[in-house]
């Protein structure tokens, strides 16, 4: 399977209902955005809709960062990149950014992911094929370089006294 490095998603526009009090998109739906973008890669890696009541398998989000450096407004519309930036049998470990139609970076987004028996529900491994395609994407996205907001602390800086 081939993949593009980075992966893009469609194109999507902001909904009336996401543009908060101050004119712009709201904090929340920054997610919406990067989860629905995210959604159009997982159909290729065979993580799509039906992954979970066919397989009984899916993924769950351990954790996400994002970093807001654009308004983006009603009317605008941004795609999600996907880069994957490590990976082993349960995890995979993940940078996304929100492009503006323009070419911009609105946000920009540091995940976890774990893949999960719904049996359980527990964290285990992916099967094979799956696993290949997640290889597929590593090899793909091998030589991209790890951008600059991976990895970023959280916190107030403090003044040298």
């Amino acid at each position: 399977m081939q993949f593009d490095a980075p992966f893009l998603s469609d194109f999507m526009e902001l909904e009336q209902d996401w543009i908060d009090y101050n004119g712009h998109l709201n904090m929340a739906y920054y997610s919406v955005l990067f989860d629905r973008g995210v959604d159009q890669i997982w159909e290729r890696l065979g993580f799509g809709a039906g992954y979970r009541e066919k397989r009984g398998f899916t993924t769950f989000s351990a954790e996400f960062h994002i970093c807001y450096l654009r308004e983006v407004h009603l009317g605008s519309r941004v795609r999600a990149s996907f880069q994957l930036l490590d990976h082993d049998e349960k995890r995979f470990h993940f940078y996304q950014e929100l492009i503006h139609e323009d070419g911009w970076i609105s946000a920009t987004g540091e995940g976890l992911g774990l893949h999960i028996d719904m049996s359980g529900p527990k964290v285990a491994p992916m099967p094979e094929d799956i696993r290949q395609n997640m290889r597929a994407l590593a090899k793909a996205h091998a030589d991209l370089p790890v951008p600059d907001r991976v990895g970023r602390p959280m916190g107030i800086p403090k003044k040298p006294t």
